[in-house]
C-alpha cells in the first residue's frame, strides 16, 4: 500500500475568477467615469459638460453600489462585469465619433 495517505484532502479554492472580475469591473467604473466627463466635454465643449459627466458618472457609481451591495466586492456577477464593458464600448465609441 504505498502511495495511501491518512490526511484528509484539501479543499480548492475558487480560484483567481473572482479576483480577475473585481480588477476588471474597478478598471471598467474608472474608465466608463473618464469616458462620461470627456463625453460631456464633446457634447458641450466646455468645462461644464466634463463636470456634468462626472456628475453622471457619480450617480452611476452610486446606483451600482446600491445593486451590488459595495462598489467594489469579490462576488459581482460576470453578466454585470459584461454589461460594465458594453456600456463603456459604448462610450468610446460615442467619444470618438464626438472628435471628428
Amino acid at each position: 500500500m504505498v502511495g495511501v495517505s491518512t490526511q484528509p484532502a484539501r479543499q480548492t479554492g475558487p480560484g483567481a475568477g473572482p479576483d480577475v472580475k473585481t480588477f476588471g469591473a474597478a478598471a471598467l467604473l474608472t474608465f466608463g467615469a473618464g469616458l462620461l466627463g470627456m463625453v460631456g466635454w464633446g457634447l458641450l465643449s466646455s468645462g461644464f459638460g466634463f463636470f456634468l459627466g462626472l456628475v453622471v458618472a457619480g450617480f452611476g457609481i452610486y446606483w451600482w453600489k446600491n445593486l451590488h451591495g459595495k462598489v467594489i466586492t469579490r462576488n459581482l456577477p460576470t453578466k454585470s462585469v459584461v454589461i460594465l464593458l458594453v456600456v463603456n464600448i459604448v462610450l468610446f465609441i460615442a467619444l470618438v465619433l464626438l472628435a471628428q
